[in-house]
């Protein structure tokens, strides 16, 4: 059965799509099976894989209002080992068409329950809000990786962030968990990064990933060029970090 985990920060601009497309072509490098579910609105996980997120007839948002089934919506082998379920900004219409579904929270659940023991992993990207498509992603997860920018203000939100997870586990999804904390935009050349980080692990009992996402200009480069990092530039400190990353996310398994 697929290990689940959604990248999840309300704040926008931490690397929660950078997180989402690296981490799952590291692992997918790895020969495992991953299927990527892009849940936000702005679709940027779906583009950064090279796809023409305008041009698609079924999306996730087809999938959530019950117009396609899970099949019809998943582009297989966009790169070898990994699929994905697209998104782009009619998604942003879905929370007000739902309003009166029954059960709204599950919607994704009970779809990707069709299909989630074909992957190893499943990695589902998540809008910059605590909204409906956030809590829709954690009521299917296992677990949320928390991707949090070396910067002043790194807590803030967070807390709010590890309140939200805790409804949703005690209502929603009781076995959902935190996967942990990674840190990025890391700049080994200031202080402030390494203060935000012992800052973060005094504060926080949750688990943080001892890899450091650096600031790498081939990371900022490689959306642009719709390929993961492991792809556009293997050498790069950016592709060496999230392929780190990816054997500490395998490593936790069971």
């Amino acid at each position: 059965m697929g290990r689940i985990i959604a990248i999840a920060n309300q704040k926008g601009g931490v690397g929660k799509t950078t997180t989402s497309i690296n981490l799952s072509a590291c692992i997918a490098a790895k020969g495992k099976k991953v299927l990527v579910i892009d849940i936000d609105p702005q679709g940027n996980t779906t583009s950064g894989y090279g796809i023409e997120k305008n041009d698609l007839e079924n999306t996730i948002y087809e999938l959530i209002l019950g117009d396609c089934s899970v099949e019809d919506c998943i582009l297989k082998n966009v790169i070898p080992n990994v699929s994905i379920l697209p998104s782009n900004v009619n998604l942003a219409a879905a929370e007000i068409e739902l309003i009166g579904v029954e059960r709204k929270e599950y919607i994704l659940r009970n779809e990707i329950d069709w299909v989630k023991d074909r992957y190893d992993y499943i990695i589902i990207d998540c809008p910059p809000s605590l909204s409906l498509l956030t809590v829709n992603a954690m009521t299917t997860a296992d677990s949320v990786l928390v991707p949090i920018q070396c910067e002043y203000y790194a807590l803030e939100g967070l807390s709010q962030l590890i309140h939200t997870v805790n409804l949703v586990k005690e209502r929603l999804n009781p076995d959902l968990e935190m996967e942990g904390v990674v840190f990025t935009m890391y700049d080994s050349r200031t202080n402030l990064s390494a203060q935000v980080v012992e800052n973060v692990k005094s504060h926080l009992k949750q688990k943080v990933y001892d890899t450091l996402i650096p600031r790498n200009i081939r990371l900022a480069e490689a959306p642009s060029y719709g390929q993961p990092i492991n792809i556009y530039d293997p050498k790069s400190t950016g592709a060496e970090s999230y392929m780190s990353l990816a054997n500490e996310v395998i490593g936790r398994r069971g």
